[in-house]
């Protein structure tokens, strides 16, 4: 059950990736343009990033480096650090400050200001999420450039 909520989890981040960029890149093309508001694109970022928040809580408490490393000397090992406490903290915040965006930009009503609260605050989660990826573990070649 593990090695599958891991792989599932690992293909859904591409997904999440793909999603927070197309969802970015369509907001900031209709900012700039001064179109209106799309939720249905700011919709496809919140479901990936949903989406996958769930499958990373299954992950997390079946995990041996998840919960289960809960120790003080997961603390000092800085790979058990990431699994334990940085990585899943940071994405959380940034599924939050996607959910927020697309919340504010609902209750707004001018279309710029629409798509300029989703452009911020999904780039923001974009930066945080592209920050604690552990791309050590990802195929080779892929975000080679994105070590932080």
């Amino acid at each position: 059950m593990y090695t599958g909520f891991k792989h599932l989890h690992s293909t859904l981040a591409y997904v999440l990736l793909a999603g927070l960029l197309i969802s970015i890149l369509y907001v900031l093309f209709a900012y700039l343009q001064n179109k209106g508001y799309n939720r249905k694109m700011a919709l496809l970022g919140l479901i990936c990033a949903h989406l996958q928040l769930v499958v990373g809580l299954v992950v997390y408490f079946v995990s041996p480096l998840g919960l289960q490393g809960a120790s003080g000397e997961a603390m000092k090992n800085s790979t058990a650090r990431l699994y334990f406490l940085e990585h899943p903290l940071v994405m959380l915040i940034a599924i939050v400050l996607i959910t927020v965006g697309y919340s504010r930009a609902k209750k707004l009503t001018i279309p710029k200001k629409q798509n300029g609260t989703v452009l911020a605050f999904y780039l923001i989660a974009l930066i945080l999420i592209l920050s604690r990826i552990p791309w050590q573990v990802w195929p080779p070649g892929l975000g080679q450039g994105f070590r932080f």
